[in-house]
């Protein structure tokens, strides 16, 4: 029981048991067995700790070979330049984005950075082991660290698009010798929303937002001097670059600094805003001068001096675009202030609209400064004073985006349009309403029929030159479920292509921003990169466009630690931007054959129906919210600086509900619980009246075999029984048998304790229920795939399961230990309305550092004494030394935090295996 190979042995052995007995249930079983070894003294939790790290170096290497695998040159791509191309399609291909790629700072950031580094390492080479000689310490993860972590992916995806930006002008300056030199490459584009996304936080402040703009600037143009440079080191654009670049340094550090006097603020704005030949504004001349003298330079210094202008163009003065996110909420809150005393609005109303129009068309633009922006009191406001200061004072050519959650009228674009107009904003701001709450998927098509059929919205984005939406697949993969969230999602695409065509916007561009996830759960498709880029638009979808005659700029994001992993080496973002340009998903193919699943909606939309209402039978239940809140966030690492959860008190926490817990820690318990509910549930019970021709359809159909490859990865993974496991945690009777037989008399007292405490829990029978629902889902899963071959089958499969298993039951047996430990601590007073039985709720709940500190609090290591106080006078008293709590927290508190800690490793070690955090 102390080696990786006998725990495996010993699980194989006891899945064979349930041939005998179906109930029986192998991975608690090994949990019971090194729950015994461990309280017998038989194994330590130095041992555990031992066998811990050797998983966690599985799971490293495993999730190396996962993104090298992804990241392989495929034998589909296609070349930058096809057979017979002339040089106006070549340039029409690359002059435009094939793809915007967004860095977010979603909660991801699964790795510690060592071992983010070390996993980066290993997959940019071939050795999986260099990923396990690293610390697996954690460090918190602020908002500065998720900014910073942004931006060094952001330099390595600018310098792989160098690379290929220099590629493609190479190429053509062989086959077009005479033109190549007018050749404006533009592969890929780059955004940010770190430190500008205020949806749900309160800890980003406006000059947070203005200060990391400024650190952009000034590092974009530090990387611009440092190529022009590399060029020519007395290139005469220097003397524009360099000072600008230090211009911009100084005032992010005036910024960044405490602003809270009116005094400190009016200085750091006057600096900013008062005229100086070195804040640079705009980069047009600087390209202009580039691309004028590259038309005579010799070929090499012509293609350098060519991909630097690729780069200023692409990027601006920063980084990347930025992205600002407000919530629905916020700007219905904020347009109410501007309307008379009298006046009221509902923003469901046709009047709202009415209304809205008019307050567009009259909107006059305001003067706005610092002052304006520091006594601002509503989000939404703020975020378009400080978009209008950064076109005035630090980038006038660069858009901003304005995304806005939760949007589910057409009036809350219309009054970010007015708010857009009433700052001066509107020719720089694109505007795009997110759709992901089921009723914004549901009701999406007639929001955008209702939306570009207003005047002032189609005159808006004739300025802007595109219509931009965002789609979500976090919330709406949660609320509906993986697969139907996908398929709605990709209607709703298609809508907007018919709306565009409705309302005479086909010569305008369609940004399309795909907001997925790194996980499975959350629309990151692990099969294939081919995958990953068309689960969320799908080739149907993009026929859909061109169809129209609507030009797709399509946009994915790139989420967090688990996303910025694609960019962590120069290696990888070279091979991560070179695998997309090779797949093309800016393009379609109009003459590829139909897929049937869009013709056969007798059957496909019967199947996605049968999904959603299954998957919306779990949300629905008490018994999934029940299992899955029944840890509360226990089970999982901060991943990242925005909070998880609302605060809530011990007594809620007993009744948490999934809309306290955001999507990404939902998706991630339901990892670590076993069983990826939202990517699998459902599938096979829609199939089960139809199953022979489902399985055809799935079979014959490219977007039905998308959706099989997803469903099998994530049932590759999962196990029923493992779920079932966590819910004989809380049984009663377990506790009370467990000594029943006198073979561990020495547990007696705290088993008995547990068997009591437990007796009216209901969180056994809630797993039991969710695995009989499971159960007979995935039989009927089984069933439908018996019928369908399986394209890629794994050789490593049931290795990976019986590795994930063994990680599942040694996190049991240290539960079990917590448990065990926290009834057998010392009674003590009820102190600030906490109770020794609200400290064992807490540990059964995993809030480990909370009942940590009330225990430290009841039972200090070491009391005051005497010889803490410097008196002149002697005493003799106290006479028995000083007295303190050492035994009980060695005995107790030491054991229950370690325990804890190798858990979340466990957690580590479990995502790993999956691929990506929730």
């Amino acid at each position: 029981m102390k080696t990786i190979a006998a725990l495996e042995a010993r699980l194989g052995e006891l899945h064979q048991r349930t041939r005998e007995t179906p109930l029986f249930n192998p991975v608690f079983q090994l949990s019971l067995d090194l729950s015994r070894a461990l309280e017998g003294d038989e194994l330590s939790l130095d041992d555990l700790t031992a066998l811990v790290a050797e998983l966690e170096c599985d799971g490293l290497k495993a999730r190396a070979g996962k993104l090298r695998t992804l990241l392989a040159p495929s034998a589909e791509a296609m070349p930058l330049a096809g057979e017979g191309e002339d040089f106006e399609a070549f340039a029409a291909r690359w002059e435009r984005p094939q793809l915007h790629a967004v860095f977010t700072a979603h909660p991801t950031f699964l790795l510690a950075p060592a071992q983010a580094g070390a996993v980066a390492a290993a997959a940019s080479g071939d050795d999986d082991a260099a990923a396990c000689a690293v610390p697996s310490t954690r460090t918190a993860v602020t908002l500065d660290h998720e900014h910073r972590a942004a931006m060094d992916a952001m330099a390595r995806a600018q310098d792989a698009r160098d690379v290929i930006v220099a590629r493609l002008l190479e190429d053509a300056r062989s086959r077009w010798p005479q033109d190549w030199r007018e050749l404006r490459p533009m592969p890929f584009r780059f955004a940010s929303w770190v430190g500008y996304d205020m949806d749900g936080r309160t800890d980003i402040g406006w000059h947070t937002s203005i200060a990391f703009r400024l650190q952009e600037k000034a590092e974009r143009l530090a990387r611009y001097t440092a190529s022009l440079e590399g060029i020519d080191a007395a290139h005469p654009l220097l003397a524009t670059l360099t000072p600008a670049a230090a211009f911009a340094a100084a005032r992010a550090e005036d910024f960044a600094a405490d602003l809270s006097s009116a005094e400190a603020l009016a200085a750091a704005a006057n600096r900013l805003t008062t005229h100086s030949a070195d804040n640079l504004l705009s980069l047009t001349l600087l390209i202009g001068a580039l691309e004028a003298e590259a038309e005579t330079a010799e070929p090499t210094r012509a293609v350098r001096l060519l991909t630097l202008a690729a780069a200023m163009r692409a990027d601006g003065l920063g980084m990347g675009w930025i992205h600002f996110r407000v919530n629905a909420k916020q700007l219905h809150n904020a347009i109410r202030r501007r309307l008379a005393d009298d006046e009221a609005i509902d923003l469901a109303s046709k009047g709202a609209i009415a209304t809205l129009r008019r307050m567009v068309d009259e909107a006059r633009p305001l003067r706005t400064n610092f002052a304006a922006l520091a006594t601002e009191s509503s989000t939404a406001i703020r975020q378009f004073l400080a978009m209008a200061q950064i076109l005035k004072h630090i980038d006038a050519d660069a858009p901003i985006r304005m995304l806005v959650a939760e949007c589910e009228q057409p009036a809350t674009v219309l009054a970010a349009l007015y708010f857009a107009k009433l700052f001066g904003v509107e020719d720089k701001v694109d505007v795009s309403p997110l759709f992901e709450t089921e009723t914004a998927l549901e009701h999406g098509g007639r929001f955008l029929d209702a939306l570009l059929a207003e005047p002032a919205y189609r005159a808006y984005a004739r300025t802007r030159g595109r219509v931009a939406v965002q789609t979500g697949f976090s919330d709406a993969g949660r609320f509906v479920g993986q697969v139907p969230a996908a398929l709605a999602i990709e209607r709703l695409q298609g809508r907007l292509a018919e709306a565009m065509a409705a309302n005479g916007l086909s010569d305008i561009a369609a940004l399309v921003f795909n907001t997925h996830g790194e996980s499975m759960g959350r629309g990151a498709h692990p099969a294939s990169f081919r995958d990953r880029l068309e689960w969320p638009l799908s080739p149907w979808a993009r026929r859909r466009f061109a169809r129209a005659g609507v030009r797709l700029e399509p946009e994915v994001s790139f989420q967090g630690g688990d996303g910025y992993l694609f960019f962590a080496t120069p290696e990888l973002a070279l091979a991560t931007l070179t695998r997309i340009a090779e797949l093309r998903p800016a393009e379609t193919d109009l003459a590829a054959p139909a897929d049937p699943f869009y013709h056969r909606t007798d059957i496909s939309l019967d199947f996605y129906r049968a999904v959603k209402e299954h998957q919306g039978d779990h949300l629905a239940s008490r018994t999934y919210a029940r299992a899955v809140t029944a840890f509360g966030l226990g089970l999982l690492n901060p991943t990242g600086s925005r909070v998880s959860r609302r605060q809530s008190d011990i007594n809620a926490d007993r009744e948490m509900s999934l809309r306290q817990i955001r999507a990404i820690p939902h998706n991630a318990i339901l990892q670590q619980l076993g069983y990826p509910v939202n990517v699998i549930a459902g599938i096979g019970s829609a199939a089960d009246s139809n199953r022979e021709e489902i399985a055809a359809l799935l079979t014959d159909s490219p977007r039905g075999s998308q959706i099989l490859r997803l469903v099998r990865s994530a049932n590759a993974l999962a196990s029923i029984k493992t779920v079932a496991a966590y819910g004989e945690l809380f049984n009663s009777a377990y506790w009370a048998s467990r000594t029943y037989r006198g073979t561990e008399d020495h547990l007696a007292g705290s088993c008995a304790a547990l068997a009591e405490y437990l007796v009216g829990d209901d969180r056994t029978g809630v797993f039991r229920r969710l695995a009989s629902r499971l159960r007979i889902d995935a039989i009927k899963l089984h069933r439908l795939t018996d019928l369908l071959p399986d394209e890629a089958p794994s050789e490593a499969r049931e290795h990976v399961r019986r590795r994930i298993g063994v990680l599942q039951a040694l996190r049991l047996a240290l539960l079990q230990h917590m448990f065990l430990k926290a009834v057998a601590v010392p009674a003590f007073s009820r102190a600030n309305d906490i109770s020794r039985r609200d400290v064992i709720e807490m540990v059964m709940t995993l809030r480990v550092e909370e009942a940590l500190a009330q225990l430290r609090r009841a039972f200090p290591v070491r009391i005051p004494g005497p010889r803490d106080f410097p008196l002149d006078e002697p005493s003799d008293y106290p006479d028995g030394g000083e007295e303190g709590y050492g035994a009980i927290e060695r005995d107790f508190m030491t054991p229950i935090a370690r325990a804890q800690e190798l858990s979340l490793r466990i957690s580590t070690a479990i995502a790993n295996e999956f691929g990506a955090h929730g």
